[in-house]
């Protein structure tokens, strides 16, 4: 449906600028340094946990791994779990002092992440909408993923709240989850505006931004696992990737 829905020629729907209404935040056709803080403050005004992160440096990474398997995706620090913050003197001074520097932001503290396939996620948004279910902060990533931020299910403070999925996504495992990647507790995810490897313009941007409060994971997951299913169902068996942003690049 999410390719059908009056796609332009550039590749992203007619769904996706009414959903959005212009407020799309790009990551490198932005502004400058002083909307990068300001977004990464909003982030962190929101209570999302952020850590400096990697940047691409072209088609590579940052960092001094050779052959680094996710090149401006991965924290810098080891210690990215208890670093995390949303202090906003803290995340001001990382983002003056490195300027390029990509953020991740830590999930299982305050919120999880559901990341799914663009066009499986802009199809879950029509449903969604269409039941005026509401949803919270959405990143799009041009690599072709939709990240829906939820409150979390549980923290290491409350255990008993905590449990366990198989859909459970940590970092290593990220291409063990083609559908429905579901973030929380030793995982993270990048927060927007943060650019990916590859072509200039490629980033992760705001589709709703953090102003727009958590909303159970639960309440979404009917909408999203039915996308996912239409989606593994279609011919080919796989997602559609021509409404992708870039078109799927």
């Amino acid at each position: 449906m999410g390719a059908a829905f009056g796609r332009r020629s550039d590749g992203q729907s007619r769904f996706s600028q009414w959903w959005q209404r212009g407020a799309r935040h790009r990551p490198e056709q932005d502004q400058g340094d002083g909307e990068r803080t300001a977004l990464l403050l909003a982030a962190a005004a929101a209570g999302l946990p952020l850590a400096p992160a990697a940047h691409p440096d072209g088609y590579r990474c940052s960092c001094d791994r050779v052959g680094c398997p996710t090149p401006g995706r991965h924290p810098v620090s080891f210690a990215w779990q208890t670093q995390s913050t949303h202090d906003r003197a803290q995340v001001e001074r990382w983002a003056a002092h490195a300027p390029e520097a990509n953020f991740i932001t830590a999930t299982g503290m305050v919120h999880d992440v559901l990341d799914v396939p663009y066009g499986t996620g802009e199809q879950a948004l029509r449903r969604l909408r269409e039941n005026g279910v509401e949803v919270g902060p959405v990143a799009v990533s041009d690599d072709g993923r939709m990240l829906f931020f939820t409150t979390t299910r549980g923290t290491p403070e409350d255990e008993d709240e905590w449990w366990p999925c198989e859909l459970d996504c940590h970092p290593e495992t990220m291409d063990e989850h083609p559908g429905l990647r579901w973030h929380c507790r030793g995982s993270y995810v990048l927060v927007p505006p943060a650019r990916l490897p590859g072509e200039p313009g490629l980033g992760v941007s705001w589709l709703r931004g953090p102003e727009h409060p958590l909303v159970d994971p639960l309440s979404l997951l009917d909408a999203l696992t039915d996308a996912v299913a239409v989606a593994a169902g279609g011919a080919n068996g796989e997602a559609d990737t021509a409404s992708w942003p870039h078109g799927g690049r």
